[in-house]
């Protein structure tokens, strides 16, 4: 009987979530293009941005991997919320500047940017596989973590086979037809529901195990004091310096992970993203939820190792709390993994119907076309994901293990290469070739923390260098782009940008 209430609340919210994304381009017609469906026509005002972004930052890591970590670590845990904060206050300077620089050449992905601005087509490319290979690895975990959430609330009676399908399926579908603008539509579900109930269990798990916060952390202080402090519990190696180098690491790569970067071109004008990096930082108190309520946990039902440890907070309300209920909290959490592996899809389909398929004679200067092209390649990318999860997995998880730190690597590409005009092509490239040498090497063989820091940062380090010293002292261009063509401005408002804003039209 449980099962069926909790598979019935999850399955109406499903097709709630395939309804909205649906119902996003109504009455926006089949012309709108490539900049319509990949960036939902430059016209996200600060709501949806807000709530789109916001769904990067809350993935199934929120309900699974945040609630695991603070149960295996306790403290270390909190670098998320640490470079999530610090992110958005560098997406306050960063945001408008690369949206005022797509604008004014009419780009739509991180890709067109670094290809216009270094005046080759095929660096695009090169790009967009870079990122594809960092991005796969989400689009897996996601699948995968919807997939324990799914079978977890339906009390086993729905495979983990099917959940994974589930989720490849109720994304594609709504993505695939709806764009950008359908994901920021079933984000504000999303939201409602992660705010409803986080903010539940907030309140429920220490009333209902502890009488309360009081003697839930007086508890924590006295019987577990390793998981208050870094390196956390267990000799995990994650100290001081670690969770300041991935902190300031992650911080500079998310403003230029290429899901963000969608988020910024979406928006109507500069303005809505400032105001956006100013609300940000308070959707991350929620993240704070899951990290106490894994550190509950083990109390609770101590003894979970490895994949088991993500299910901590589940454990908490599987059993104790109505069927409803159950199947509520992981509509939630199945949400938090389909709007971003949505995001993702996304992302690659635009890359590549855009910077690679886009370079084919009969899709150049197409849009339309393009936009076709990136849909099926949407669904290839998704559906790989799926059949890698099923036959492959671990393939991916290692891949996972370079995401971020490997998206780092183009941070002096794009961003140093858009405010300096003395980076050259073989500099950014000689960067980017360093740094991500070095960052597989010392990944790869399990040297990551690397003298207590995030291998990432030395990477980065590195490919600073060996960018800053070949555009000083290597060959010099001779078809450099003048100054006003290379250099990104951040307008007050959106009408600095040029006549293009005033065709866009706005909404909330």
């Amino acid at each position: 009987m449980k099962a069926t209430v909790a598979t019935s609340v999850f399955a109406v919210f499903m097709l709630l979530t395939v309804v909205l994304g649906l119902l996003a381009v109504r009455g926006r017609g089949r012309g709108g293009g490539l900049t319509e469906w990949s960036v939902g026509g430059r016209s996200l005002g600060t709501v949806f941005i807000w709530v789109l972004m916001a769904g990067e930052g809350y993935t199934s890591f929120s309900y699974l991997g945040a609630a695991g970590w603070g149960y295996n670590y306790g403290a270390p845990v909190l670098y998320v919320i640490a470079y999530l904060s610090c992110g958005y206050a560098i997406g306050y300077v960063v945001g408008p500047t690369l949206w005022s620089y797509a604008r004014r050449h009419g780009l739509v992905t991180i890709t067109d940017m670094v290809a216009h601005r270094y005046g080759r087509p095929w660096l695009g490319t090169l790009v967009a596989i870079l990122a594809t290979v960092c991005l796969l690895p989400y689009i897996q975990l996601q699948i995968t973590g919807m997939g324990v959430v799914v079978s977890t609330i339906s009390y086993g009676t729905i495979s983990l086979n099917w959940a994974y399908f589930i989720a490849f399926a109720v994304s594609t579908t709504f993505v695939a037809v709806s764009g950008l603008r359908g994901s920021a539509w079933v984000s504000v579900l999303k939201d409602v529901l992660v705010i409803g109930t986080l903010g539940f269990l907030a309140i429920y798990v220490p009333v209902h195990y502890f009488d309360g916060y009081g003697p839930f952390l007086d508890r924590l202080v006295a019987e577990k004091p390793a998981w208050l402090t870094l390196t956390g519990h267990g000799g995990s190696g994650l100290g001081g310096s670690w969770f300041v180098t991935t902190s300031f690491l992650n911080s500079l790569t998310v403003v230029i992970f290429p899901t963000t970067v969608a988020g910024y071109l979406g928006a109507r004008d500069a303005n809505a993203l400032r105001r956006n990096a100013m609300l940000l930082p308070f959707y991350n108190v929620l993240l704070f939820v899951p990290m106490l309520l894994g550190m509950a946990a083990v109390f609770i039902v101590p003894g979970l190792t490895g994949a088991g440890s993500n299910l901590a907070l589940f454990k908490l309300v599987v059993d104790s709390l109505p069927a409803w209920a159950v199947g509520l909290i992981g509509v939630a959490a199945a949400l938090s993994s389909i709007v971003p592996m949505a995001v993702f899809m996304l992302v690659i389909g635009t890359m590549w119907g855009r910077s690679v398929l886009g370079a084919v004679p009969r899709l150049a200067d197409r849009p339309d076309r393009q936009k076709v092209a990136a849909q099926v390649v949407v669904v290839a990318a998704g559906a790989l994901a799926l059949v890698m999860t099923y036959t492959v997995p671990n393939t991916l998880v290692r891949l996972s293990l370079i995401s971020y730190e490997g998206m780092a690597q183009l941070v002096p590409m794009i961003l140093l290469g858009l405010v300096w005009r003395k980076l050259t092509l073989w500099g950014a490239l000689s960067g980017l070739v360093a740094g991500g040498a070095l960052v597989c090497a010392l990944v790869f063989t399990e040297h990551d923390p690397v003298w207590g820091v995030n291998a990432g940062a030395p990477a980065l380090a590195l490919n600073l260098l060996v960018a800053l010293a070949v555009s000083l002292f290597g060959p010099q261009p001779v078809d450099a782009r003048p100054d006003e063509d290379v250099l990104a401005s951040d307008p007050g408002m959106a009408g600095d940008v040029g006549p293009a804003a005033s065709a866009v039209s706005g909404s909330v």
